[in-house]
């Protein structure tokens, strides 16, 4: 699993010096006042500095402090934006992993460079690369992770208000996530289409997965035009219902959990700021991400 930078680098200073023991209580007292001493200039200093809301909603900012207010009762709208990270633990590469990501292994392709592979224009002229890959890819060859289970989770106690989901990969769906409960921002294999924009024909999962692994290049039997998976590419808009939903959802956000992704990518990195200024926000990844302040 991912390490997780947390909210704030709080410290513990401990007093070696043995003091009575009938003053006990009252160094308790007094460290728990010194405790919340501190937290309440965080909050203030981030209030005033970061544009952050000085209210308390966390009772403090460690996982634990997330924990407990998840598990309070006030906390009902919960997104989760998630991407390629939180699917390496399944055999599936990430993308830009210096060593073992997709874009460093794509030599065998030939590309001009590895972003080629998903441009829509290289598509257009050489789609072989791309169907190769999506051999080694297909959905249905790998399992669900526990972070995967953990979005389920959520959605089971009714806490889930949407998952955002950068990964082409169908884990969600495969952990019992519906349709309405997911945006996947860069598309799915789950559908395809004809790239001709007056056809337009769609195509299911398993009619593509059989062309795929007969080694046939997908062509359209309405007009011969090339089939794509509905993936969005380099080059392509992202579906309208990641726009609408976005307009409605992030407003209402009461916990903000990001995992596995870089947030290097727009507009979909450019979510973590669409939640309200007292919503906290979770990362859960190797390395701070998109240049935020946590």
């Amino acid at each position: 699993m991912s390490d997780v930078p947390e909210a704030s680098n709080r410290e513990e200073v401990e007093d070696n010096t043995p003091e009575p023991e009938e003053q006990s209580d009252d160094s308790s007292d007094d460290g728990e006042a010194s405790g919340d001493t501190e937290m309440d200039f965080l909050r203030n200093l981030f209030s005033k500095t970061l544009g952050i809301s000085g209210e308390k909603v966390l009772d403090e900012l460690t996982l634990e402090g997330v924990a407990s207010y998840i598990q309070s009762g006030k906390c009902r709208n919960i997104i989760c934006m998630v991407g390629a990270g939180i699917s390496t633990s399944a055999g599936i590469p990430d993308f830009r992993s210096p060593d073992t990501g997709l874009y460093a292994n794509l030599q065998k392709y030939n590309l001009p460079y590895p972003e080629a592979i998903f441009q829509i224009d290289y598509f257009k002229k050489h789609p072989e690369p791309f169907f190769a890959l999506a051999r080694e890819l297909y959905p249905g060859q790998f399992k669900p992770t526990v972070c995967h289970y953990f979005i389920k989770l959520l959605k089971d106690k009714g806490l889930l208000k949407r998952c955002y989901s950068q990964n082409i990969d169908t884990l969600e769906r495969v952990a019992g996530l519906e349709g309405e409960d997911l945006i996947e921002a860069h598309g799915t294999f789950y559908t395809s289409h004809c790239v001709s924009f007056m056809c337009r024909k769609e195509y299911d999962l398993d009619w593509m997965k059989e062309k795929i692994f007969s080694d046939d290049i997908p062509k359209c039997d309405k007009c011969s035009s090339l089939v794509k998976p509905d993936i969005v590419f380099f080059g392509e808009n992202l579906p309208k219902r990641f726009f609408t939903s976005m307009a409605m959802d992030f407003p209402r956000c009461d916990l903000l959990i990001i995992m596995g992704t870089s947030l290097q990518v727009q507009p979909f990195a450019a979510l973590v700021g669409r939640v309200s200024n007292s919503c906290p926000r979770l990362l859960i990844n190797l390395e701070k991400a998109g240049g935020i302040l946590y």
